[in-house]
């Protein structure tokens, strides 16, 4: 069974949220992206200390496609230094772990498994 990861990261407003999500589930990089409430993130970036609105993401993928949803992150997020965290699950609903890596899974003939 292929390693599943949540990944997170936050974006600065719902709508930049909104379309990375779809635009990671479209693509088969993630099988599900939550949403959560805007938080206020602290932080220190050049010397200065810095407050933001954000909201951030629960990306749950597979370790193969952690590369390519990495680049898609990188390439759609309007941040100069986006966070870009992953987290290995060590433990799950089997059932669910499955349809994860079903859902970011391509089989050799370029489509998906059934879940």
């Amino acid at each position: 069974m292929n390693e599943v990861l949540v990944v997170l990261t936050n974006l600065p407003d719902e709508a930049s949220a909104r379309a990375l999500a779809s635009h990671l589930v479209e693509k088969r990089l993630a099988a599900c992206v939550n949403m959560l409430a805007p938080c206020r993130s602290v932080y220190r970036w050049h010397d200065a200390i810095e407050e933001a609105a954000e909201v951030p993401l629960l990306i749950k993928t597979s370790a193969d496609r952690y590369a390519a949803l990495e680049a898609a992150v990188r390439a759609a997020h309007p941040y100069e230094l986006p966070e870009i965290i992953a987290v290995p699950v060590v433990r799950g609903l089997p059932a669910y772990l499955d349809w994860v890596a079903a859902e970011t899974a391509l089989a050799s003939t370029g489509h998906r498994p059934t879940p």
